[in-house]
């Protein structure tokens, strides 16, 4: 028997504890209590998609008009960014999603879908800042002198060593053999260094 989404084509249940020796019994019930059609448990560590191959069984398997459960959410997103991402896997199969224990997260219903929306405009605004924040910090160590990018392969006595001797007409070959590194470091070096002059 269901006791909600009578409407959806299946229910299809997800569970997950972070270790082996921890008992799924409570969550498997809750699962079944919902009337769901297929579950799938995860016994390990969530940190990543890698960590939890039923949940990813449990989103390949769906298909348009389908419902995933959660037993537990904390149990199965790692945070609210993952949790996002999770029900965005979910709507773009055509299905729906629904956590037994956040009446939030239940976009079988229309309020859920509303919360949804603001958490999302809460996570993408959060993106953002930490982005704006990120490229403040950049131009601040850039005003610093702060340089980014790769090390140069060259020191500075080096490029002054490099340059003279291309000035006398040393082949890259020999200037390469000469400082230790690639005969294209040279060359590289040698066309930054004519565009820099002109």
């Amino acid at each position: 028997m269901r006791p909600f989404c009578y409407s959806f084509r299946m229910l299809i249940g997800y569970a997950r504890v972070s270790t082996p020796t921890q008992n799924l019994d409570r969550q498997l019930d809750a699962l079944k209590a919902a009337g769901c059609d297929q579950v799938y448990a995860d016994k390990a560590s969530g940190a990543s998609m890698k960590g939890r191959p039923q949940l990813t069984r449990a989103l390949k398997s769906l298909t348009a008009g389908d419902v995933l459960v959660l037993a537990e959410w904390d149990r199965a997103t790692r945070s609210m960014h993952d949790g996002l991402a999770i029900i965005t896997r979910v709507k773009e199969h055509g299905a729906t999603i629904k956590a037994l224990d956040r009446t939030w997260c239940d976009l079988t219903t229309p309020i859920g879908e509303g919360i949804l929306a603001f958490l999302s405009s809460l996570a993408q605004d959060e993106r953002e800042r930490i982005v704006r924040r990120s490229e403040e910090g950049r131009e601040a160590a850039k005003a610093r002198g702060v340089k980014f990018g790769r090390k140069p392969k060259l020191t500075d006595a080096q490029q002054a060593s490099v340059r003279g001797m291309i000035e006398e007409g040393v082949s890259d070959s020999a200037i390469a053999d000469v400082t230790g590194v690639h005969r294209t470091t040279i060359s590289r070096f040698r066309r930054n260094d004519l565009s820099t002059d002109h």
